[in-house]
């Protein structure tokens, strides 16, 4: 068997991984010509960890990583609303991991470079077309720069992992348009900067229409005593205009600091953070609406081309990579019916993603910073007494359990993995 992958983000290195592990031929085509370790900070969940750990990547992981030790949540006066223990500390048997973007996706490159070869990923080439029948389906690019048509390529199937305007994706849904605004706008950065807490904590602060997020993604590339540290605020637009097509716009902080300008606190210096970095960058904060159905023949989509959504609870780039592991396996056990294969992932992914996106139009686990600006806006002398226990206890649970993560269910299902002969 053949598959065709488009795309060489996160969700399509490891595909091609998977596949690789799994038996299967596979070729990656990129748009751009060359591969940049660019964006911010990603939070790698015990779902997705366990994944990339059993292809092989542990090590680098582990080398470039920082295991997530907490996730705290804040109110917009600096008062603990909620904090829980993340990763080996809350009963998983794989770590949480905050990383670079880009130096994951050069983790995965170097591993797709190593095992395929080089020739096996070809950048420089957009996709332009598709065309299928009984027996296979073909892939016609263009040169992205010169528009140039390059050779087309034929496989037993083709995955869609090219990101939330997927050219793949809108093939099958041409009037779907722009991804759907939250009504809301998110800049983030990086700077290097000592600790805050333990080192190791993810932090949350405010509500649903001003609010930070917050953890250290890296010591490789910070001096020592100092790490590189991730932050995200989220304003709603409130007047502020913003091009759906933008996603990577470098702003000044002028543009959204006001509001975040009080809000150092003793355990974190926020505004502080965002005074010393140097480059800023805005993007809607928006997803798509859920398709019924991702496979279409020898076709179907992966990651954010199938299921963009919303930033909240550290969901995308994790299940991206489940989304491989399920692929491959499903294509391998498939005894060699290749749209069969396809339609099994669909069947099994499909449902479970379009629950996530749908629960973070809801903010997810992140409600209980609405629930306590709702109920107590001036602050509180005891959590307990605005949002019982029981109840902060079970909205954690519960998304955990949805996007299929909760210690017990990730701890004791089986592997992905596939034994080839």
């Amino acid at each position: 068997m053949k598959v065709v992958v488009i795309g060489a983000g996160i969700g399509g290195l490891t595909t091609a991984l998977s596949l690789h592990a799994a038996g299967i031929e596979c070729d990656v085509f990129e748009s751009v010509a060359q591969i940049r370790p660019l964006g911010l900070g990603i939070n790698l969940q015990p779902n997705a960890v366990r994944e990339l750990i059993e292809l092989g990547l542990g090590d680098a992981l582990a080398e470039v990583g920082i295991a997530t030790s907490t996730l705290a949540y804040y109110n917009k006066h600096g008062q603990k609303i909620w904090s829980e223990p993340r990763g080996i500390a809350a009963g998983y048997r794989w770590p949480q991991y905050a990383i670079h973007r880009g130096e994951l996706q050069h983790i995965l490159l170097d591993a797709v470079y190593a095992r395929l070869g080089r020739d096996r990923v070809h950048l420089g080439h957009h996709l332009a077309s598709l065309e299928q029948d009984d027996a296979r389906v073909i892939a016609r690019f263009v040169d992205r720069a010169s528009g140039a048509p390059l050779d087309g390529h034929a496989a037993d199937a083709l995955v869609g992992a090219d990101g939330v305007h997927s050219a793949v994706r809108r093939i099958f849904n041409p009037a779907e348009g722009l991804p759907v605004s939250s009504g809301r706008i998110m800049w983030r950065g990086a700077l290097l900067a000592k600790p805050y807490l333990d080192g190791r904590t993810q932090v949350m602060i405010g509500y649903r229409d001003q609010r930070a997020v917050v953890y250290p993604m890296s010591e490789k590339q910070a001096p020592p005593g100092m790490q590189l540290i991730n932050w995200l605020v989220v304003l709603g637009e409130q007047g502020l205009e913003h091009r759906r097509e933008d996603w990577d716009l470098a702003v000044p902080k002028e543009r959204f600091f006001p509001p975040f300008a009080h809000w150092n606190f003793p355990w974190i210096g926020l505004a502080d953070m965002i005074e010393a970095t140097q480059e800023i960058y805005e993007y809607p904060k928006a997803d798509r609406e859920p398709l019924a159905q991702w496979t279409h023949g020898r076709v179907t989509l992966l990651g954010d081309a199938a299921h963009p959504m919303r930033p909240i609870g550290s969901q995308a780039g994790t299940q991206a990579v489940v989304d491989a592991r399920v692929l491959a396996q499903s294509l391998a056990e498939s005894g060699g019916d290749a749209r069969a294969g396809l339609q099994r992932y669909d069947d099994e992914r499909r449902p479970l993603m379009n629950e996530v996106v749908l629960r973070n139009r809801e903010y997810g686990p992140e409600i209980v910073m609405q629930m306590a600006e709702d109920r107590a806006p001036g602050g509180f002398t005891r959590i307990e007494d605005v949002i019982p226990r029981q109840e902060l206890e079970e909205i954690a649970r519960s998304f955990k359990v949805a996007a299929g993560f909760d210690p017990e269910t990730l701890n004791n299902r089986c592997s992905y993995s596939v034994r080839t002969a």
